[in-house]
């Protein structure tokens, strides 16, 4: 049996919006390496990455590339609410959904956000990587920003199968009930209507947060940790820091 069984929309917000951070050893690393995201961004040459795509891929991966550059020029002019909607419009219409075996060959890759476009496929990581990027380069403040990884119940909420599964959070503040960026759902809708979904941790430059949890969510953190230095250095190369 689920030990998520009965669980209602309101303690899977309570879970999402848990402050509750891990011990220093795991969350340090994760800060290091987020904040590198953050200096990454801070030095992105788009015009680099779009001669990348055109070089690399072709010209219709640089099309690509260039409406995504226009999508965030768009989307710094609106409001977060609009923000969101905006991105998460721009890649759920635009990327296929594809297990890491089939699109890469991997049991488990990270793409870049420039790899997504470019082959227009990827995983729930691959296209929640590639909106909290764009977010962050739209203007949104990384603090409501967290890549999240559920349980998600397939086929339903009263499913007993569950698989692992990325989202992106965003938070309008800090006790919100957070706003669900799918690829699965098309519509963003808060967590509380997302009885499916049952967080296990998300983080950003301000830490790790577990769901409803003060031990680690994860054995291994190093190897997630060395999937995103992984992935900072292959986007840095693309142009993207």
């Amino acid at each position: 049996m689920s030990v998520y069984k009965g669980m209602t929309g309101n303690s899977l917000a309570d879970l999402f919006r848990s402050r509750q951070t891990i011990g220093r050893a795991l969350c340090m690393p994760l800060l290091a390496v987020a904040l590198a995201t953050v200096c990454a961004l801070a030095v992105t040459d788009l015009d680099k990455m779009q001669s990348v795509a055109a070089q690399r891929y072709g010209q219709d991966a640089a099309n690509t590339v260039a409406e995504w550059r226009n999508t965030i020029t768009q989307a710094k002019d609106l409001s977060d609410s609009e923000k969101i909607v905006l991105i998460n419009d721009f890649f759920n219409t635009r990327i296929r959904f594809m297990e890491d075996p089939q699109a890469w060959g991997e049991k488990d890759y990270w793409a870049t956000p420039l790899e997504v476009m470019a082959f227009r496929k990827g995983d729930c990581e691959d296209f929640s990587i590639a909106k909290y990027t764009t977010l962050l380069l739209a203007g949104v403040d990384m603090s409501k920003l967290r890549i999240t990884y559920v349980k998600a119940k397939i086929g339903g909420a009263y499913s007993k199968v569950h698989a692992a599964h990325m989202v992106l959070a965003y938070y309008p503040t800090p006790n919100a009930d957070p706003q669900i960026l799918d690829n699965l759902v098309m519509r963003i809708q808060p967590a509380s209507l997302r009885p499916d979904l049952t967080p296990v941790f998300g983080f950003n430059s301000n830490g790790l947060w577990v769901g409803g949890a003060a031990t680690p969510a994860t054995k291994d953190p190093g190897a997630k940790l060395s999937r995103w230095r992984d992935l900072l250095a292959r986007a840095s190369a693309e142009g993207l820091g």
